[in-house]
């Protein structure tokens, strides 16, 4: 069994081995007249076979020779004149990658170019074949052969080469900003909004509409509901992604124009102008007459959204509106959410966990493609009618010179999931925080931890070279840093339990007191003792009137409601006051 087990892991590194001797490359290709100005092309190449120079400089460029009518597999398709000193251009197909370049080796060729029009994989063979091929090979997707011929004709040279690739992207500095900064605005302004709710619930909203959007707390139930629809979605995107992409495409722009709106609201409200509001009328919505300002900024949203959704496929500029439309929804959805306990955080990220690790590395081995469901929907399929991407996602082109940005990969990505999740527990810290008073040390904390999972992540993706699941490093980091703090401060069993937001908080000055009430002339004042008036006594239960005491004389009460009466009703009593008033009101 061991020797079994063994066997199988040696042959799992040998996988992972031939999965990085696959590397990409450039082709340039120059025409034969000099001009148009020469353009690289995606190559995929296994430096097996022979390695290529990493500076064009030190690349020979040598004839093309259109070849793709054979599939180059038997001597009959050689050319009677060879391929001396030229790279064929053949179709892939029939035969092995061995022996085509067998072929064109000893009919003098310098390099092999095989067209391919399905999906390009790494040129393989065995140790035996490597040692014998001396020349490059490598594969060209059958759109780029269009490509060149429709822009350089058929009289063109190439030169192969591979540039290495940078060890670290800049773009992965603006994905960490942004994903940093959006989980710490979010965050804060979750936790500063909730307690705002708290402290503000005694006030009715009596305007046509809202200040503050309601949060929705999550249960236990939800979250297994969640997990299950995200397994389904996910699923059937994966069958079904040229019907669904669109689908997804219009709850983007929706969702995102909203979170737009929630985003710029508190601003707009504070302009000098556009206070008047619309006339009376049925309408829906128009029906509470909403400011002209706020209708304006609701139209902006909407237009910006859809301007996006028009032109999402610009490479040039559009991944800038998709991006600052993401960190908004974002952020609309961390003030929206609310996870009420850290059980309920520490359950939604284990359970997401697994989800992200299950859908990366182990459905590679269930699909007949073997490929990972969760890299295959994130990145788009590569056999796609539609050719379009899920907007879920933070995108910024690569920045560096590389192969990567001409090949399948020319943005760096990261889900909308990889920052909502964590988001989530961040916001509670910060709830908990102001409800303990502890100077923000679980926002902080959580907010740090976060960001070093990001820096573990996208060292993991350079050491692979391959997607990885940002939970697999984000939820160990955020979820053990704050449970960590709250052991350190033995306040993990409130910290667990979200006991914090259970009891009644100290009100400041500038929140009246909701639970006291002037006494009415028609209620009997001698119901209630005198004793309970003063401020510094407490009221313990035991010390209530027995029925056998008298009442107190009218002019006992009448002595006491001048120094008491005014005081309730200008708010400024002291807070013992407030909490001995509030005592008899729970208990009876």
């Amino acid at each position: 069994m061991a020797a079994t087990t063994l066997a199988r892991l040696a042959a799992l590194f040998l996988l992972l081995a031939a999965q990085v001797a696959c590397e990409y490359g450039m082709v340039h290709v120059v025409s034969e007249g000099g001009s148009p100005k020469g353009k690289d092309y995606c190559i995929l190449y296994n430096p097996q076979w022979a390695h290529l120079p990493q500076d064009l400089g030190k690349a020979s460029f040598l004839q093309l020779r259109d070849w793709t009518a054979s599939l180059l597999c038997s001597p009959g398709d050689l050319p009677a004149s060879g391929f001396s000193n030229q790279i064929p251009l053949v179709t892939r197909g029939n035969c092995t990658f061995y022996e085509k370049v067998r072929l064109a080796q000893g009919s003098g060729a310098r390099g092999l170019l095989i067209v391919s029009k399905e999906k390009l994989v790494p040129p393989g063979g065995n140790k035996t074949q490597y040692e014998e091929i001396g020349i490059p090979v490598g594969l060209l997707s059958y759109k780029d052969m269009l490509a060149i011929f429709r822009r350089f004709g058929h009289a063109v040279r190439v030169a192969m080469y591979a540039p290495s690739e940078p060890v670290l992207d800049y773009n992965m500095v603006l994905i960490f900003i942004m994903a940093v900064g959006t989980v710490a605005v979010g965050g804060y302004w979750a936790g500063s909004g909730d307690v705002k709710r708290r402290y503000m619930k005694h006030k009715r909203d009596d305007g046509p509409e809202k200040q503050e959007d309601e949060a929705v707390d999550v249960t236990p139930v939800m979250i297994c509901v969640f997990v299950v629809m995200c397994c389904l979605m996910l699923v059937l995107l994966y069958y079904f992604y040229d019907h669904l992409v669109y689908v997804i495409i219009a709850i983007f722009c929706l969702a995102s124009s909203t979170g737009l709106y929630s985003c710029l609201a508190p601003f707009v409200s504070r302009l000098p102008f556009g206070k008047c509001r619309v006339p009376d009328n049925s309408l829906p919505y128009f029906h509470k007459r909403p400011q002209v300002r706020m209708l304006l900024l609701a139209l902006l949203c909407a237009a910006t959204s859809m301007v996006w959704g028009v032109f999402r496929n610009e490479d040039q500029w559009a991944w800038v509106l998709q991006d600052a439309l993401g960190i908004t929804f974002c952020l609309y959805m961390l003030k929206t959410i609310r996870l009420p306990t850290f059980k309920a955080c520490t359950l939604l990220l284990l359970v997401l966990f697994i989800y992200d690790v299950f859908f990366v590395f182990i459905t590679p081995f269930l699909t007949k493609s073997g490929n990972s469901i969760m890299v295959e929907v994130a990145t788009g399929p590569s056999d796609s009618a539609t050719h379009e991407k899920l907007p879920m996602v933070l995108k910024v082109p690569r920045l560096n010179a590389s192969p990567l940005a001409l090949c399948d990969r020319p943005f760096s990505l990261l889900g909308f999931g990889d920052i909502l999740v964590p988001g989530l527990l961040v916001a509670y810290c910060h709830r908990f925080d102001i409800q303990v008073q502890s100077s923000r040390i679980y926002f902080v904390a959580s907010t740090i931890a976060y960001g070093i999972g990001l820096l573990v992540t996208f060292l993991a993706l350079v050491l692979m070279q391959r997607g990885q699941p940002a939970l697999l490093y984000l939820v160990p980091c955020t979820l053990l840093t704050s449970g960590t703090v709250a052991l350190w401060r033995r306040e993990l069993a409130m910290f667990w339990t979200g006991s914090g937001f259970a009891k009644d908080l100290p009100q400041p000055p500038w929140a009246p007191a909701t639970t006291l009430q002037p006494p009415k002339d028609s209620e009997p004042l001698s119901t209630q003792p005198p004793g309970q008036e003063l401020p510094k006594a407490p009221l313990p239960t035991k010390e209530l009137p027995e029925p056998a005491h008298a009442a107190p004389t009218p002019e006992e009460v009448g002595a006491e409601a001048p120094a008491t009466e005014p005081s309730i009703l200008a708010g400024s009593s002291p807070e013992p006051i407030g909490q001995d008033q509030a005592q008899p009101g729970t208990s009876a």
